[in-house]
C-alpha cells in the first residue's frame, strides 16, 4: 500500500492528522518517497493512515489544502494496462 508523504499537515473535525502542502506517495517502511527524495532532508511528514490515491485528472482548486501533487509519484504509482506478449516467429 502506497501512503501520503507531505510538506504540510492540518487536523480534521475528528482531531486527526491529513496531509496539506506539496504531496508525494511514500511506501511505509521506507526512508523515501517513490519519486526518490529522502524524508529526513525534505522535512515530509509521513501520513501512513492516508492513501495516496490521487490520480493524474484530479484538480486542486483554492479550498484544497493540498497545493500540489508529485507528477513523478503519480506517474509511478498509476496502474498500467497489462499487454501479453505474443512470441511470433518471423
Amino acid at each position: 500500500m502506497t501512503a501520503v508523504a507531505a510538506s504540510d499537515e492540518w487536523t480534521d473535525g475528528t482531531g486527526v492528522r491529513q496531509p496539506g502542502g506539496q504531496v508525494h506517495a511514500w511506501q511505509p517502511g521506507h526512508n523515501e518517497t517513490v519519486c526518490g527524495l529522502a524524508l529526513s532532508r525534505t522535512a515530509l511528514r509521513r501520513f501512513p493512515h492516508v492513501p495516496f490515491d490521487f490520480r493524474p485528472t484530479d484538480t486542486l482548486t483554492r479550498a484544497d489544502r493540498i497545493g500540489w501533487i508529485c507528477p513523478r509519484c503519480l506517474g509511478a504509482t498509476r496502474a498500467r494496462p497489462r499487454r501479453m506478449r505474443v512470441f511470433r516467429r518471423p
